[in-house]
């Protein structure tokens, strides 16, 4: 059964009978369905109403008789259901429906006479992608169930797999790397290898990738420790329209429970068009391209989207965010600027808009600001400050094709960026206007991680956060990335990780005098060309170990799901083809 069809229960408070009412803030003995009982519920896990996501409903079931309930209280639908348990279902299916984004459930007599559980309920996949915990998943036709333990895990995948280990100093890194030489053809397929099994992590590490037909032990002996001298914070860096390729990190889909989650969490919130996305995103005779808007910009999204939330769920907490064009709404769902409803709703009504406007491009010249300046025209503006010899160009097609002859004539070199809309040049103008219509209603908060903006080169402000006409004017304005690199970059040294394809922007910060001189450090997740599933794999786990040797202490057991975890099972489509689908082994802690 696929993750995207249940429900995961993420939270859950007991008031037992003869407890202080307390218990409940707000609430008064006896606790009987009522008014106060609802607005009480809504606090019920120390949150004023006003955090609850927008399309949060209330649903209340009890055996007992009641008082009918007011449709709607303090701005929140109220639902009623004949017993806890048809509350719980209800919930379940309105949140499949779409109908809600977050349930609270107060279920009345549950789990016996005067008793009320209040279950904090959301869709699963979007729970497992946000790393909340799960108590319960509810399925279709299923009772609620707690995951399968970890030790049900596959461990017998084949692809590579990442070997850790460290040392209290030099000498000991040295014995323990000898140790585990002696091990190489009996190492347990399970967590990534830390030996001797239960000590801390030393300061002097080392990792290595190792993949089928590898030489453990020459790979053991040919990795360089590396002496930690306390970890650089990691900011994530998410690439725009032109990092993409058909299948990008398709090796991951199927084989981490957090990626899956949330690429599935992007494109179920896109409906029937959603199932159309994932099937071009898979198919080598897409109906729609790759470099179209309509294909590009939401599978950039999701696969973005889906890369940050693995790292997050490796254990690392990342101390700012930065996106290129689009990648900034994935950056702003992210620092939870927007809810990732929101988010996926901001890039469809970009996409929407976008495919309205006649057909245009953009140039990526080696070249900088100031050389390009006599070669702008009205119509052929600056999308883009990548780098200090890296600028790019948009406008509509006629126009930015004999600039780009003007251009090559001239001697400079210049590659077409893989786009069909000239976005960030004012054709987009109208697009922009469209949008920003649509924005007005979605609630936005000022971010709650460091946030650059690459539309103002620096910390994004909290007026700039919840401004619909900022968020609109991303559409037309420059993307000014290398000033906003350098605001970063200037507050801390860091390890920038590129949570997105092609390395795009990895190259852009390697350029950065901060990365030339060694302070900072650039890592990449995906490969720089497209590949096979396992150089997917083999790209995010090298990530992994880079991250190790830096010395972040990692959540072994997240990180060694890529090759102990497999939710796919095969099944013929409609033209006899096989497609991997999340099996129930989906539904694991």
């Amino acid at each position: 059964m696929p993750l995207t069809a249940h429900s995961a229960v993420t939270r859950r408070l007991l008031v037992g009978p003869g407890t202080e009412a307390s218990q409940l803030p707000g609430a008064i003995a006896p606790l009987v369905p009522s008014a106060t009982v609802v607005s009480a519920v809504l606090r019920a896990f120390g949150s004023a109403p006003e955090d609850w996501p927008a399309r949060t409903v209330v649903y209340v079931g009890t055996r007992a008789p009641f008082r009918s309930l007011a449709p709607c209280h303090e701005g929140f639908p109220v639902r009623t259901a004949p017993s806890p348990e048809g509350a719980l279902w209800l919930a379940h299916r309105e949140l499949q429906d779409k109908t809600a984004d977050f349930a609270l459930v107060a279920a009345f007599d549950d789990p016996g006479p005067g008793s009320l559980t209040v279950h904090a309920v959301r869709r699963a996949a979007e729970a497992v992608a946000d790393g909340a915990t799960v108590l319960a998943f509810l399925g279709p036709g299923e009772s609620s169930h707690l995951p399968p333990r970890p030790d049900e895990r596959k461990t017998d995948l084949p692809g590579p797999r990442l070997l850790l280990w460290s040392g209290r100093d030099e000498a000991d890194e040295t014995r323990v790397r000898a140790e585990l030489r002696s091990l190489a053809d009996g190492l347990p397929a399970g967590t990534p290898t830390t030996t001797p099994p239960g000590q801390r992590p030393g300061l002097v590490r080392a990792a290595v990738v190792v993949t089928e037909g590898t030489d453990v032990r020459a790979a053991v002996d040919a990795a360089r420790a590396v002496k930690t001298r306390g970890p650089r914070p990691v900011a994530l860096m998410f690439p725009g329209q032109g990092s993409q390729h058909l299948g990008m990190a398709a090796g991951l889909y199927g084989r981490d429970p957090v990626f899956t989650a949330a690429f599935d969490s992007v494109l179920d919130l896109m409906g029937a068009e959603g199932d159309r996305i994932r099937a071009d995103w898979r198919s080598d005779r897409p109906r729609i391209g790759i470099d179209d808007v309509r294909r590009a910009q939401p599978l950039l999204f999701a696969v973005d989207y889906a890369l940050g939330r693995l790292v997050i769920s490796w254990g690392v907490k990342p101390a700012a965010v930065v996106g290129h064009s689009a990648g900034e709404l994935v950056a702003a769902v992210i620092a939870g600027v927007v809810s990732l409803a929101d988010g996926v709703a901001m890039m469809a009504a970009r996409v929407r808009e976008a495919v309205k406007i006649p057909s245009g491009g953009m140039l990526a010249v080696a070249a900088s600001v100031e050389q390009m300046r006599p070669y702008l025209t009205d119509e052929v503006v600056i999308a883009a400050v990548n780098a200090g010899q890296q600028t790019m160009l948009a406008g509509a097609s006629a126009p930015l094709a004999a600039v780009e002859a003007r251009l090559r004539g001239d001697g400079h070199t210049v590659v077409a960026v893989p786009a069909t809309s000239p976005f960030h040049s004012p054709a987009m103008e109208p697009a922009s206007e469209a949008v920003q219509s649509a924005y007005e209603g979605l609630r936005m908060r000022a971010p709650d991680l460091v946030l650059y903006s690459g539309y103002t080169g620096g910390l994004m402000s909290e007026a700039d956060a919840v401004s619909p006409r900022f968020w609109a004017r991303q559409i037309t304005d420059t993307v000014l990335f290398m000033p906003a690199l350098d605001q970063l970059l200037a507050a801390d040294d860091m390890v920038l990780v590129e949570a997105g394809p092609r390395q795009t922007l990895t190259a852009f910060a390697r350029r950065h005098r901060a990365l030339r001189l060694g302070a900072s450090l650039a890592v990449p997740l995906l490969p720089a060309r497209p590949g096979t599933p396992a150089a997917d794999r083999a790209a995010v786990l090298g990530a992994a170990g880079r991250l190790w040797t830096e010395g972040h202490d990692l959540d072994l057991d997240a990180v060694s799901r890529l090759w102990t975890w497999n939710g796919n099972e095969e099944r013929p489509d409609a033209e006899g083809r096989t497609e991997a689908r999340e099996g129930a082994a989906a539904l694991r802690s």
